[in-house]
C-alpha cells in the first residue's frame, strides 16, 4: 500500500507513519520540518499545508490518505487534492456537544461546526467545532473515508505530560518519596485511554482494509481506581492511595485534567463524565486491540527515565504533599 501521512512528525502520526513502515508500506508524510523527524524509511516532503501542494506531491498516487488535522481550509485543500482515494481522518470525541453526555456516532449532538481557521488553542469548544468541520469536508468530499474520534490518547512520546503524571508519581513512589499518593474522584469513577501505539495500528489497519464508518476510538470504560492499580503494578509501585472528591479538590485549587495544578484523569462530574464514557465495543469489532494500561505505564515510565525533559502534566510533589496535609 502506498500510504499517505499529512504529518508524521507528531505523537500520533509519527507512530501512523512507524507502524506502516513496520508492516511493509510505502509511506510518504508531509509535514513543515518544525516538530521532530519523520521515523526510518519514510519519504518525507516538507511543505506547508497553508500553501499548495507542490505539484509532484499532488500528481502522485497514494492508496489511501491518513489525516491529524484541526485546520478546516487544509483539510479541504488535501480533500481537493486527493478525493479518488480512501480516507482515514483522525478526529476527536471533543467534536461532541454535550461532554456529559457519552452517546456516540449517530446519537451523540454534535457541536456546530466552524469553518474558518480560529487556532486549536482558542478553547475546546472551538476545538472540537473546527474538527466537526473537517469531519464534514472529509465525508462530503472523498470516495471512501473512516473518521475516528479518540478520547484520551496515552503512550511514550506524549506532548500533554496528562496520563505520564501518573507514571512519574510512581517514580517518586519507587524512589522513597510519597507513599501516600492523592487519588481524584471516587474509585469507581469511569475512564478510558487508548495508547498511541493501539491507536496507530488501527488507523493503518482501517487504510488496509478500506474499513469506512465513523467510529469513537477509545478504549474500554474502566474504573478509575483499577486504572490506578493497574498503572502501580506496571510501574512496580505499592503507593497507598488517598482518595479526594471532586469538590474538596476544587476548594484546595486542584484542578482537572492537566495543566498547572492539575490531577490528570480527573474530569468534574457530571458535566464531564462522557467525555470518558464512550462505547468501545464499535471500534474494538472494527478491529481495534488494546493493550493493558499495565505495558503502557511500563513503557511510559522507562521512556520517563531515558528522557529527563519528558513532559510531565499536573501537580508538582510539594503541591501536592500541600493537598494531602490539608486533607488530613
Amino acid at each position: 500500500m502506498r500510504l499517505l501521512v499529512l504529518g508524521g512528525t507528531g505523537f500520533l502520526s509519527r507512530a501512523v507513519a512507524a507502524t506502516a513502515i513496520v508492516r511493509g508500506h510505502d509511506v510518504t508524510a508531509v509535514h513543515r520540518g518544525r516538530t521532530g523527524t519523520v521515523p526510518d524509511g519514510v519519504t518525507q516532503v516538507l511543505a506547508d499545508r497553508g500553501d499548495p501542494m507542490p505539484p509532484d506531491l499532488a500528481g502522485a498516487s497514494f492508496d489511501a490518505v491518513v489525516d491529524v488535522s484541526s485546520t478546516p481550509s487544509h483539510v479541504r485543500r488535501a480533500v481537493a487534492t486527493w478525493p479518488d482515494r480512501h480516507w482515514v481522518f483522525v478526529s476527536t470525541v471533543n467534536v461532541y456537544a454535550d461532554d456529559s453526555d457519552p452517546g456516540g456516532p449517530g446519537v451523540g449532538l454534535l457541536r456546530e461546526p466552524e469553518t474558518d481557521d480560529v487556532g486549536p488553542a482558542s478553547s475546546p469548544d472551538a476545538y472540537g467545532r473546527m474538527k466537526v468541520a473537517c469531519e464534514q469536508a472529509v465525508l462530503d468530499g472523498v470516495a471512501s473515508a473512516a473518521v475516528v474520534r479518540p478520547g484520551l490518547i496515552v503512550g511514550p512520546g506524549d506532548p500533554t505530560g496528562r496520563f505520564t503524571y501518573w507514571p512519574a508519581r510512581m517514580l517518586r513512589t519507587l524512589d522513597g518519596d510519597g507513599a501516600d499518593a492523592l487519588a481524584p474522584g471516587k474509585p469507581s469513577d469511569p475512564v478510558q485511554v487508548i495508547d498511541v501505539r493501539d491507536l496507530a495500528a488501527w488507523i493503518v489497519t482501517l487504510a488496509e482494509r478500506r474499513g469506512a464508518g465513523v467510529l469513537d476510538a477509545v478504549g474500554p470504560v474502566t474504573p478509575i481506581g483499577d486504572v490506578l492499580d493497574a498503572v502501580a503494578r506496571g510501574c512496580g509501585a505499592a503507593p497507598r492511595w488517598r482518595w479526594a472528591d471532586g469538590g474538596r479538590l476544587a476548594a484546595l485549587d486542584v484542578r482537572p485534567w492537566a495543566g498547572d495544578r492539575s490531577l490528570p484523569l480527573w474530569l468534574p462530574r457530571p458535566d464531564y463524565a462522557g467525555m470518558v464514557a464512550h462505547d468501545a465495543g464499535p471500534a474494538l469489532a472494527a478491529g481495534l486491540e488494546v493493550r493493558p494500561v499495565e505495558d503502557t505505564s511500563r513503557d511510559v515510565l522507562a521512556w520517563l527515565r531515558s528522557t529527563p525533559d519528558a513532559p510531565v502534566s499536573g501537580l508538582t510533589a510539594a503541591q501536592e504533599a500541600e493537598v494531602l496535609a490539608a486533607l488530613r
